[in-house]
């Protein structure tokens, strides 16, 4: 039987939490491309950053964090405004429960709110689990960086994804 969990808006006293499932991907994998683990603090301001300004979402299960989805800004540029870049990640101990695809379709509601347009992804190759996840939840391959980050003393391809949220941003004021 599958334990229940809910899902919530992260805040930046649960860096810790989820700092917690962000830094194995770190340290052993090329999942992430930080080289460095950061410290809480720095976590806490990157919820804070995306809680303000897009969306970053947790899911717990009796009280433990068990994974997160979050979006940040794709590019800085003004017309890359309605565009926002996505991740996602699970504790380990509760992968292929769905919760990954969870958080992502509440994330994606919450950024239709807030007027975004367009998902991206990024996916260091090989993750098929990861691409699989970003199948299920309607995204779609747009192109192959080829050795775009190196990490362990290799390079890496990262494969991009985009999803599309919705087909116009919200009319500004005086706009029909």
């Amino acid at each position: 039987m599958d334990v229940p969990y809910l899902i919530r808006a992260a805040t930046p006293g649960d860096a810790a939490a989820l700092l917690a499932i962000y830094a194995p991907f770190v340290e052993a994998t090329v999942v992430s491309f930080e080289t460095q683990v950061p410290s809480v603090q720095e976590f806490s301001a990157r919820v804070d950053k995306a809680a303000g300004g897009w969306a970053w979402l947790l899911a717990e299960s009796a009280g433990r964090c068990i994974g997160y989805a979050y979006a940040s800004s794709h590019r800085e540029r003004a017309a890359y405004q309605w565009s926002v870049e996505t991740s996602a990640y699970v504790a380990p101990d509760w992968h292929r429960r769905g919760i990954g695809r969870q958080l992502y379709l509440e994330l994606f509601a919450a950024l239709v709110k807030r007027g975004y347009c367009n998902a991206y992804a990024g996916i260091a190759l090989p993750n098929e689990a990861s691409i699989a996840l970003h199948r299920a939840v309607g995204f779609e391959a747009v192109g192959i960086f080829k050795a775009v980050g190196r990490k362990f003393d290799r390079w890496h391809d990262v494969s991009w994804w985009q999803r599309r949220l919705q087909d116009q941003p919200p009319a500004a004021p005086g706009e029909p």
